[in-house]
């Protein structure tokens, strides 16, 4: 594990398994943090809002959920009732509505900072946007960071080959140990691979989740 050769295995085989994407296609996603698209405010709400939805969900879910806001969004406008008939949680239906209300102040204030720690703080300010899942979406933003959801945790412990830090995962919190180990395993293989690691980070993601990774 960990090597060149093992990365590029997984990414093989979740190209064959048609699992090659998450909000975007893995080609994608390489080509926006290699050369990284401004997007319109529509476009950047749309983004947030993948992410919103996406919580708790699988991405195939995520995707339908999605598609279905942004054409009533398109169609009505952000209308709260219409839309929580469409999703029933308030909580993410009124973050929603208040990202599209405001795309426009949104994406111009993220745009306008000035380097990618400054714009991931930014972005987890933004309604029902936490510190993980504002790397989530910097990271679909184009951004080169890692989103260290509950599955890279537990793949950098496992990287480190400390079992007891396993102890420290929390998917609310970030430990600043694992947070550690999993940026010393993307050290390792963005080096050996020379891939971006926001790319590595969807690839391994994917791979855990789909059980081609064994945690």
């Amino acid at each position: 594990m960990f090597s060149a050769d093992w990365f590029f295995d997984l990414d093989s085989r979740l190209r064959e398994l048609g699992l090659d994407s998450d909000a975007q296609t893995f080609d994608e996603i390489k080509q926006n943090l290699s050369c990284r698209t401004i997007l319109s405010p529509d476009e950047f709400a749309e983004q947030c809002i993948y992410v919103i939805l996406a919580g708790g969900f699988s991405q195939k879910t995520a995707k339908k959920i999605h598609a279905q806001i942004m054409n009533y969004i398109y169609k009505n406008g952000a209308d709260f009732e219409g839309l929580f008939a469409l999703f029933h949680n308030k909580n993410k239906i009124n973050a929603v509505c208040k990202i599209w209300q405001n795309r426009s102040d949104f994406c111009n204030e993220y745009y306008e900072k000035r380097n990618t720690d400054e714009r991931i703080k930014y972005l987890s300010k933004l309604p029902h946007i936490g510190k993980i899942t504002a790397n989530h979406l910097a990271r679909n933003l184009g951004e080169d960071v890692v989103k260290y959801d509950i599955w890279i945790q537990r793949l950098g412990c496992v990287y480190a080959g400390n079992h007891a830090l396993t102890e420290k995962i929390d998917n609310g919190k970030l430990c600043d140990d694992v947070k550690k180990v999993c940026d010393n395993m993307f050290e390792k293989l963005s080096k050996e691979t020379g891939l971006p690691r926001g790319y590595i980070d969807v690839v391994l993601w994917k791979a855990c989740q789909n059980g081609l990774i064994k945690l």
